[in-house]
């Protein structure tokens, strides 16, 4: 069955739709506004052609957004929740090497990116977080966040064990992920994808890198 025709069969026949079929309907939307709001921008989006997409009324969006701003505020936080990494993926990334397991905290994050709805999402939030903020603060808090406190809590126990020279785990936490996982992340949003090989290999130098700075002299 292709996308058109699973979407025609999960919208509602005549009658007042199950609760299922509302919330089917509902994330058709934001998945919809999303799209729109990637391809035209905040601007030139409009909430009547979103409704014309999903074959809904802007009677029927507004009752449930007041406005262009809170729908696109729900969209993109509707991306996050399902493309945020799993606590349990986070954890799977650690072993007894720790330059090893900086490794796969870096390519966790860089291949969650690398996904179609991961590049969608950042794409986005780049373009509006400017306008919007707060979508930037949800994107740290809620997709980053918890990879930033497990990082920490692993330098945190290194440096108990006078294996690394750190005073704020959280911060050296954030700037090993700015070492190892920015500069990959944005070449793939350019559209510029590193080779598979390359990837590890320029993200183990990241790791040495960061190591050699926070190694005990």
């Amino acid at each position: 069955m292709n996308l058109e025709a699973t979407i025609a069969a999960s919208r509602p026949r005549a009658g007042r739709p199950t609760r299922e079929q509302a919330a089917l309907r509902h994330a058709e939307l934001l998945d919809c506004a999303l799209d729109h709001f990637l391809e035209k921008g905040f601007e030139q989006a409009t909430i009547e052609a979103i409704a014309s997409a999903v074959g809904m009324t802007k009677r029927t969006v507004y009752a449930r957004y007041e406005d262009k701003a809170a729908l696109f505020r729900a969209a993109v936080r509707r991306a996050i929740e399902r493309y945020k990494v799993t606590d349990e993926a986070i954890a799977a990334t650690e072993t007894d090497d720790l330059e090893q397991t900086l490794v796969n905290i870096a390519l966790l994050r860089i291949n969650l990116v690398a996904t179609p709805q991961g590049t969608k999402l950042q794409r986005i939030i780049q373009t509006e977080s400017y306008r919007f903020p707060d979508i930037f603060t949800d994107t740290y808090e809620m997709g980053a966040m918890p990879t930033i406190r497990f990082l920490a809590r692993l330098l945190r126990q290194r440096a108990a064990q006078g294996k690394l020279a750190i005073d704020d785990p959280v911060m050296t936490a954030n700037l090993f992920m700015s070492l190892a996982v920015s500069g990959p992340v944005t070449l793939i949003l350019s559209g510029n994808r590193l080779a598979e090989g390359e990837l590890e290999r320029r993200v183990t130098q990241a790791v040495r890198l960061f190591l050699n700075g926070v190694l005990p002299r």
